[in-house]
């Protein structure tokens, strides 16, 4: 417990996921939280706020322009919403009935997952194309263009793409082969930060729309991300992010982000109204983001392999659990450090090992992402250096007593 948690009753912590919205994403520095403070003692136009964030946001990715959302989910629900109605107020006005326009984002169907609810938030409708053979290991072909082109038709209004280390191949032929029939490709970049190059990385391979989450390595408030694009589109976005109950008369948007003469109409509150983001989070997405550009990523890399070493020293004399460590070359982001639980030899498994953690005291998380293979991982990413030795300390305590009672059964 502590200091304000302690107040209301809430446990803290140790994060050994990664960043985890579960956990609150990751901490944010003292200088983001003091320009959030400064930011929340004034009032602003948020529109120009907005504009203002659209400059940054473009010299850093080498977009057009940009908006601050709310987070990377926000940002694909926005961005759907802008392929569906372009500048048009009338289809603006209609989100999320789509009857009768077009409305179909295209996906490969080794893209599908949970973040689908983001992009059909908009009103926009998902159709498959493709065939996920390298998940199914039925073969390792990938994206093929003449796919991508058999998929298209007069509904398509975007293809959406989910980024990963292990694809940008796949996003090259997508972009060749949607840009011969105008069709925007949408792409979740979500957890691709670091390396800071990824930020311009998609732009440069063609992508239309980009989606990144502000609150995990960028380090910026939990809530917030952007999207950066062409202008149009995330004009579009914008709008429909916007409060827009004011006089149309006197509304006076900055011109570099809002460019009122080539809207067909003036729009009234769209449907991405409820995912605002505050004044002080627009402000501490950016300076978050100026810092996280200016670190040097290989010292930081560096620094979370130092940390995993130590845990994986700790546990190295631990009966029946195997560590191996993964070097950024092989996990593709950043060190991370497997525990492998020989259940039988244990007569504990792996998600028993992780429920117990969770309820300890300190209460600690580990990645579970191959948890029903025996495996538990450590991820550095929200870890401190003085949460180390209480991770080590409460895996070994919870081993060694399963192993104990494992041998007395055994004796009996």
């Amino acid at each position: 417990m502590n200091g304000i948690y302690e107040k209301y009753g809430v446990k803290t912590r140790i994060n050994a996921v990664g960043y985890a919205t579960a956990l609150g994403g990751s901490l944010m520095s003292q200088k983001v939280l003091d320009a959030m403070n400064e930011a929340a003692q004034s009032f602003v136009d948020m529109a120009e706020l907005q504009a203002a964030a659209s400059s940054r946001l473009a010299e850093y990715s080498g977009a057009e322009a940009g908006i601050v959302t709310s987070g990377a989910a926000g940002a694909l629900t926005l961005g759907s919403a802008a392929c569906l109605t372009g500048l048009d107020a009338r289809k603006m006005d209609r989100l999320p009935d789509t009857e009768g326009i077009p409305n179909e984002i295209i996906m490969h169907c080794s893209h599908r997952c949970s973040y689908d609810h983001a992009i059909r938030a908009s009103g926009a409708k998902i159709r498959s194309f493709g065939l996920n053979d390298i998940a199914s290991k039925a073969g390792g072909r990938g994206i093929e263009a003449w796919e991508v082109e058999a998929a298209i038709s007069p509904q398509t209004v975007a293809l959406a793409f989910i980024a990963s280390a292990q694809n940008m191949r796949d996003l090259e032929t997508v972009v060749s082969a949607t840009r011969k029939h105008h069709i925007p490709v949408l792409v979740d970049a979500a957890p691709l930060l670091p390396p800071a190059e990824n930020i311009k990385r998609f732009i440069h391979a063609g992508a239309t729309l980009v989606a990144f989450s502000g609150g995990k390595a960028i380090r910026g408030p939990q809530g917030a991300g952007f999207l950066v694009g062409t202008r149009d589109l995330i004009t579009a976005a914008v709008l429909q992010q916007l409060d827009m109950g004011g006089c149309p008369e006197t509304w006076n948007p900055p011109e570099s982000l809002i460019p009122k003469s080539k809207l067909k109409g003036i729009p009234h509150h769209g449907i991405g109204r409820g995912l605002k983001v505050s004044k002080e989070e627009i402000i501490g997405l950016l300076v978050a983001l100026e810092h996280f550009l200016g670190i040097d990523q290989a010292q930081v890399l560096a620094s979370l392999e130092e940390l995993l070493v130590k845990i994986e020293g700790d546990l190295s004399k631990i009966p029946h659990v195997n560590t191996k460590l993964l070097p950024v070359a092989v996990s593709g982001i950043r060190p991370l450090l497997e525990l492998h639980f020989e259940e039988k030899a244990l007569g504990m498994s792996a998600i028993c090992i992780s429920r117990t953690l969770k309820s300890g005291n300190p209460a600690i998380h580990l990645n579970e992402r191959r948890i029903y293979e025996g495996i538990l991982i450590v991820d550095p990413a929200g870890l401190r250096k003085q949460d180390c030795p209480a991770v080590a300390k409460a895996i070994r305590c919870i081993v060694e007593i399963a192993y104990k009672k494992r041998k007395q059964k055994r004796k009996v």
